[in-house]
């Protein structure tokens, strides 16, 4: 553990101000206990506000805004019937704990270990930061894999190189999530899936508008460079340094060590990297045939869209099961290979092992998918969403403000609802319209969104993958909490919120195109 030094440097503003943050964060209750008692709150707000009458019209039935009553005989044996579903069908759990099975082994038998030993021989330290968080990025095409691939690999390059884990996973985590509206130059699922929304909305007030998918897509690509730039100067300048007297007090054995590898570890390397090649290449060679049965039905999707890389595409849906492969693989070659595993009992093995390392996660897990629920049975983020937009568009703003008022009611809202797509569903169903009737087109709306909704991921604890990113932290800091995932993050939300919105603001005062068949004003001219 030589990268913590003993000595403490001297704390400027920003880290004091940080140590306060995790001071009081980390105070709070566990964070199993801690969505406990904002289901009991969102409860008893629900029962308080459901008598009362809104002027707000719900988008989605055209009728005023009413606040369920959670307290209710109804609610109550509702929310006892789907208990149990409403936690197994929690959208998260499913992926993270399939892929952690693929992981679990990759890791048991050394795989990983000598991979990145590999790799970290040739790589340059100063380059780790940005290749981190521009995989990060990459790590969109395949929905939320970055979440358990990318960030706990994160810490274990930054540890494997002598480097504070959790900077890695703060690097991991800015690309990730903090750069989840950022495409590096490949569509995401995510685009069209937007771009339908927001057509959606479109017809309410104008029945033959048409969003193309890729519309956002110029200036997505083009936040790349930003959001690398941004998170790897506050990686280096600000987090890292901070960090210095955070001691690794995790277990060590189960780090990763930079030691030359031996022999055995060099035959299992390369046995298990062709294995993946081998797989590789036999994937990509089912994806090239037309009408490859893993590509969506083209008669189904809006015009333009491609069919591979449709939320509905059953390669988009299996991404999950890809990553499982992708690592049980190499995993097991490596381990018979290098003599890491002498039988399938050391396989089943790193699978029970990493399982035993998510009982704490599914605890938390639990508990959020029980307080989501509630929240979005209460229509309570429906209110604030809609008082929100109306207060925006009364305000009658000059476009350049009015699109930093979008970016930050988009980054409010993201704090209360976790879910980009439903979302973007609600708040795009008031906006979008209302905008076009300001001559602002869907498009940079829905731009305007992306910006909000992606600087302030990383910071809600409501975020579903959050608790599993506090688990990472733990795992090299015992003490980590809440409380010091929201410092780590503080820094890349507040800049990447300033920063990004002004990179919008120059993309619109520039005229530069948003994306493919994009317009700033509406009607477009």
């Amino acid at each position: 553990m030589n990268q913590v030094p003993e000595a403490a440097p001297r704390r400027n503003l920003v880290t004091r101000f940080l140590d306060g943050v995790e001071r009081v964060g980390n105070k709070l209750p566990d964070p199993a206990v801690l969505f406990l008692l904002l289901m009991l709150a969102t409860w008893a707000v629900s029962a308080l506000m459901s008598g009362m009458s809104f002027s707000e019209i719900d988008p989605r039935s055209g009728e005023p805004v009413e606040i369920n009553n959670l307290l209710s005989g109804a609610s109550l044996t509702a929310f006892m019937a789907t208990l149990v579903s409403t936690f197994v069908n929690f959208a998260p759990l499913g992926v993270v704990l399939v892929a952690m099975l693929g992981l679990g082994v990759a890791e048991h038998t050394g795989f990983i270990n000598a991979l990145l030993r590999a790799i970290l021989a040739v790589t340059p330290k100063m380059l780790l930061t940005p290749a981190l968080i521009a995989v990060g990025i990459l790590s969109h095409i395949a929905v939320d894999a970055g979440y358990v691939l990318v960030i706990p690999l994160g810490a274990v390059i930054f540890y494997a190189a002598g480097r504070h884990p959790l900077a890695g996973i703060a690097a991991a985590f800015a690309g990730v999530s903090g750069g989840f509206s950022a495409t590096f130059f490949i569509p995401s699922s995510l685009d069209p899936m937007l771009a339908a929304l927001t057509q959606e909305a479109a017809r309410i007030v104008a029945p033959a508008a048409e969003i193309s998918p890729l519309n956002n897509f110029y200036f997505t690509s083009a936040s790349t460079v930003l959001v690398v730039l941004v998170g790897w100067y506050l990686t280096d300048r600000v987090i890292e340094p901070r960090l210095k007297s955070t001691p690794v007090d995790g277990d060590s054995s189960d780090m990763p060590t930079m030691e030359p590898l031996e022999p055995n570890e060099k035959r299992g390397l390369v046995a298990a990297v062709a294995a993946m090649g081998i797989a590789l290449v036999l994937f990509v060679l089912t994806l090239l045939p037309e009408g490859t049965p893993w590509a969506a039905d083209p008669a189904t999707l809006a015009p333009g869209t491609q069919p591979l890389l449709a939320f509905t595409a059953p390669l988009m849906q299996s991404i999950v099961a890809l990553i499982f492969l992708f690592f049980l693989i190499p995993g097991v070659v490596y381990g018979y290979v290098a003599g890491t595993a002498r039988s399938h009992r050391d396989i089943i093995g790193g699978m029970s092992k990493a399982m035993s390392g998510m009982g704490y996660y599914i605890v938390m897990a639990f508990f959020a998918a029980q307080f989501i629920y509630a929240f979005s049975q209460s229509n309570l983020g429906v209110l604030i969403a809609i008082k929100g937009a109306n207060a925006l568009q009364a305000m009658g703003l000059h476009m350049s403000l009015t699109l930093v008022g979008i970016v930050l009611l988009s980054g409010l809202v993201n704090l209360l609802i976790g879910s980009a797509s439903a979302k973007w569903a609600l708040i795009g169903a008031i906006m979008v319209p209302m905008l076009m009737q300001l001559g602002i087109s869907p498009d940079l709306t829905q731009a305007a969104y992306r910006v909000g909704d992606s600087s302030t991921n990383i910071i809600t604890p409501l975020l579903p993958y959050f608790p599993l990113i506090v688990v990472f932290c733990q795992k090299y800091v015992k003490s980590a909490g809440v409380g010091t995932l929201l410092a780590l993050m503080l820094p890349f939300s507040i800049s990447l919120l300033v920063v990004w919105t002004l990179f919008l603001v120059g993309f619109w005062a520039l005229g530069i195109p948003l994306g493919v068949g994009s317009s700033y004003a509406w009607p477009a001219g």
